[in-house]
């Protein structure tokens, strides 16, 4: 198995299911054109998350790690009419782009809301409760994200976390990544937190070898 079987497989399942999407292709080279780094989900991830969210029936998502807007337009899409998405973007320069992103896309700020600064200090200002979280911003502040969503949440929220396998990095009790410590740190918290049920999948794809979290609060 390698990088090039998976990303094209992943190209040919993006081809046979995921229509073509001018805004969403658009998203992602102004991003690149805008010097962000190449991170945003790949197309099928984007899908999962939309359907995931509508699934749950999201009214309200929060997103923690806006980059370009690239996750946030798939999740914004599966909001229903009067729906809101709020995004926490610790970069000034990616919520621009992230903005210009949304508006081209459709969404204004009377639907998603981005704040910016670091997401430690802005989370604790917000109210909930959110339908649908999802995480993908710094890894070694995972447990804190994960503490602040689960009190933004409700019984029935579904938080999902991006990045958690770190190429099997994870699984290395001796790892001293910041990333990695992060990881561990937030599935220390899961195993101790009463109010989450969750499972890790390891996932393979155009972004290589990683996975993520989905917990449900209970």
């Amino acid at each position: 198995m390698t990088q090039e079987l998976w990303s094209t497989v992943d190209g040919y399942l993006a081809d046979a299911m995921i229509p073509a999407d001018p805004v969403l292709d658009a998203a992602l080279a102004d991003s690149r054109a805008a010097g962000l780094p190449s991170i945003a989900v790949a197309p099928n991830q984007g899908k999962l998350l939309n359907l995931l969210a509508r699934g749950v029936g999201a009214r309200s998502i929060l997103e923690i790690g806006t980059l370009g807007g690239y996750s946030t337009i798939w999740l914004a899409r599966a909001l229903p009419d009067g729906g809101k998405l709020v995004t926490c973007e610790y970069e000034r320069k990616h919520a621009d782009v992230a903005r210009a992103n949304l508006t081209r896309a459709g969404f204004g700020e009377d639907v998603v809301e981005i704040r910016v600064g670091a997401a430690l200090d802005t989370l604790p200002r917000l109210t909930g409760p959110f339908d649908f979280i999802f995480i993908d911003a710094d890894k070694a502040n995972l447990a804190g994200y994960l503490s602040e969503s689960v009190r933004l949440s409700r019984p029935g929220t579904m938080i999902v976390v991006d990045n958690v396998v770190r190429r099997g990095a994870v699984a290395d009790p001796g790892a001293t990544d910041p990333a990695v410590v992060g990881v561990r740190a937030m599935n220390e918290l899961i195993a101790r937190e009463p109010r989450l049920d969750a499972t890790t999948l390891q996932t393979v794809g155009a972004k290589g070898y990683d996975g993520l979290t989905v917990a449900l609060v209970v």
